[in-house]
């Protein structure tokens, strides 16, 4: 990447609050500086995939690009921790743009609760009892009950994340689909989901609510005893992650459908 008017890229470097991650952000503010985010051309983010995701949520309003380097324990959205050539890494690295979920939950007592969602939207049963979920696409009844653990609707982005560990499937970035995943589906039991359209607008409308309680988490922002909850892609936020030349966002997404 570049910066405007080819003046010395401006970066600053965030971290997770694991030792490690501290330990390199000091390293890397020693040797290249350090900008404050509200005037940084770009973002170093260091930590897991989690730091990741609340490094995106905190640029949504500025649109900062971000370069993640593995400082945690997952890292699939990260770089390879390197403290040589960044620089160098930084203008050769390639862009994947994200949308965000919308979500917007009501919840028993008729207050609405909205959040932004990079991964996904999920749905989940609050208590030993199944939840049970009517989902809408598009205004039109396709399920009409589905008895379950909980549900959860993904970005390709979020797609190997909770979505993949919910046997839901891997989602290419250009794909322009959202993936509509059961979590452990009681009836119907053969229902595994459904890919849709980007621009579908989701409704769950939970039965039994009272009885059958229910929360709606978008990334880590949290709506406890929800009646109904949409959601929908919002395409008017765009977020950028940066990849390391020839380690694409594409070619992660394919390795992982090989993996063993």
């Amino acid at each position: 990447m570049s910066s405007p008017s080819d003046r010395p890229l401006r970066i600053a470097f965030a971290a997770s609050d694991r030792p490690e991650a501290q330990e390199a952000r000091d390293r890397l503010i020693a040797r290249y500086g350090s900008t404050p985010e509200n005037e940084a051309d770009v973002i170093v983010a260091l930590g897991g995939d989690g730091f990741m995701l609340e490094t995106l949520h905190t640029v949504m309003e500025r649109r900062t690009p971000v370069f993640g380097m593995n400082r945690g324990s997952v890292g699939f959205l990260m770089n390879d921790y390197e403290e040589e050539g960044l620089l160098e890494r930084l203008a050769d690295a390639g862009r994947a743009v994200i949308h965000p979920l919308q979500m917007d939950a009501w919840t028993e007592t008729g207050q609405v609760h909205s959040g932004l969602a990079i991964n996904e939207v999920s749905l989940l049963r609050q208590t030993r009892q199944s939840a049970k979920l009517r989902i809408s696409v598009d205004d039109r009844v396709r399920l009409e009950e589905l008895s379950c653990d909980g549900c959860l609707v993904a970005t390709a982005a979020g797609s190997t994340a909770y979505n993949l560990s919910a046997h839901g499937p891997i989602i290419p970035l250009d794909s322009r689909v959202l993936a509509l995943t059961p979590i452990s589906a009681f009836r119907p039991r053969r229902w595994r989901g459904a890919l849709l359209p980007h621009q579908a607008k989701v409704c769950f409308e939970i039965l039994e609510a009272d009885k059958r309680p229910v929360s709606a988490t978008a990334d880590n922002f949290e709506v406890r005893r929800v009646v109904k909850v949409d959601v929908r892609e919002r395409r008017d936020i765009a977020l950028t992650m940066l990849f390391d030349a020839g380690r694409s966002f594409e070619e992660r997404v394919l390795a992982e459908q090989f993996a063993s």
